[in-house]
């Protein structure tokens, strides 16, 4: 898509992706046609935006690893006091993980244009580890690379804590963006 969408286009693009995923996280097998139909779309109207199946997964990719970029921006990574930055971003995150749950766990989301964004969004992690670590959040000596890697999977367990809403409140996401932080913060261990 390479030259900008009128309003309409765009609004049916969002519509198509919002509703790939609605439709695509109960039966990974879906049809163009059912996805349209979810959206309020004809079938000729998804393959106008959407040439095929690899097109749209390629646009959902993109749309949900964008928006989990956003989340972490939203958060204030560079500007905040790391803990509460480190506490902002896991609750964006959850929050945008959890409206992406078929995208972001389907390895068909890997693709090039993807992959950019997810390296942009490691490295933020990893700024933001290393404002936490500089601030004594985190041990001076901590492999930051797999800190990463263990705060990824903490929400990844986090995500599967979630009630079947696909909007949990805020006061759940918060709860489980502390039990992330402080998890790996300070571990499971006895506190001294």
């Amino acid at each position: 898509m390479g030259r900008a969408l009128r309003a309409d286009a765009e609004r049916s693009v969002r519509a198509i992706l919002e509703a790939a995923e609605q439709v695509l996280v109960d039966d990974p097998g879906a049809s163009m046609e059912q996805i349209g139909e979810r959206a309020g779309l004809t079938r000729t109207t998804v393959h106008r935006r959407f040439a095929n199946r690899k097109a749209l997964m390629d646009a959902l990719a993109i749309s949900a690893k964008q928006q989990l970029a956003d989340a972490i921006e939203a958060g204030n990574p560079d500007s905040s006091p790391p803990l509460i930055a480190l506490h902002r971003v896991t609750a964006n995150v959850l929050r945008t993980k959890n409206s992406w749950k078929f995208t972001l766990g389907s390895p068909l989301a890997d693709t090039s244009a993807a992959a950019e964004i997810w390296d942009r969004i490691n490295v933020r992690c990893l700024d933001l580890f290393t404002r936490a670590q500089r601030d004594g959040l985190l041990a001076a000596d901590a492999d930051l690379e797999w800190t990463r890697q263990v705060y990824y999977a903490l929400m990844s367990e986090a995500l599967q804590r979630f009630p079947e809403d696909p909007n949990p409140d805020a006061k759940t996401t918060d709860t489980l963006a502390t039990l992330v932080v402080d998890t790996l913060l300070h571990g499971t261990g006895p506190r001294n």
